[in-house]
């Protein structure tokens, strides 16, 4: 093989696997995209409805982009760390029973296959090939008996993913407000901009979540606009009566 042929196929082994990591880690980017993209755009709604200076409406939404972001990233780390554990603590127990109770753990994957239609000699046969081999033994203990499966990706990685996605898409609601901070034009309808931004954000959004969940694209993009659209508007109408009432 040349070398350039070589380097092709380099290339495209890279290509391949920088794009299976991120399918292992498309659903925290879009879990955490759209708590950020509507949450922030709830503060921004708020703000609009309680007509707060542009620069409070600034403070509000980094405040919130940092402060929630973290959050559910912790949130997110602890609870992939704590289902990891979980499996590791039943692993070891299964590993321990199939060591010092090999006759009753033979007897539990015996019944296992029996509800599943197996009987006679091809029941001992399945039996008698699971239980040569122990890790085989111990993981289909877990699959079958526990409906524990054992997940691969990294607790600290996914939430990292979810603060990234949740600053990125969270910030797009603010946007609108960044760039015209420095500017003297007060002409421009800043929430407007940003319900359209906003949207679109809602939109791509959406379409990633599609392939997540294995729903039609354009059921996910409008279940993400509502969802977005109703925090909106909640916490629009809020901030104008608390306005209303301060004022």
């Amino acid at each position: 093989m040349s070398q350039i042929s070589q380097h092709k196929e380099a290339k495209l082994h890279n290509t391949s696997s920088w794009y299976s990591k991120w399918q292992d880690y498309i659903g925290e980017f879009v879990y955490g995209g759209i708590d950020g993209s509507v949450t922030t755009f709830a503060v921004v709604a708020g703000s609009a409805g309680a007509n707060l200076d542009n620069s409070v409406i600034i403070i509000l939404g980094f405040a919130n982009l940092i402060a929630d972001g973290f959050a559910m990233s912790v949130g997110s780390y602890l609870s992939n760390k704590s289902e990891k554990q979980n499996f590791e603590k039943h692993e070891r127990i299964e590993y321990w029973e199939v060591d010092h109770l090999p006759e009753k753990e033979k007897e539990e994957i015996r019944d296992i296959y029996r509800e599943k239609g197996f009987e006679g000699d091809l029941l001992e046969q399945v039996v008698a090939v699971i239980t040569s081999d122990k890790d085989r033994w111990v993981d289909v203990m877990m699959k079958e008996e526990l409906n524990l499966i054992k997940e691969e990706k990294s607790p600290l990685a996914m939430g990292a993913m979810t603060f990234f996605s949740f600053i990125i898409v969270g910030l797009v609601p603010l946007l609108a407000y960044l760039f015209d901070y420095n500017t003297e034009d007060s002409s421009r309808n800043l929430f407007g901009i940003s319900i359209m931004l906003t949207s679109m954000a809602f939109i791509g959004i959406g379409w990633l979540k599609s392939y997540v969940t294995q729903t039609s694209r354009l059921r996910s993009i409008a279940e993400t606009l509502i969802l977005g659209a109703a925090a909106a508007i909640l916490s629009y109408f809020v901030g104008s009566f608390l306005e209303s009432l301060i004022n």
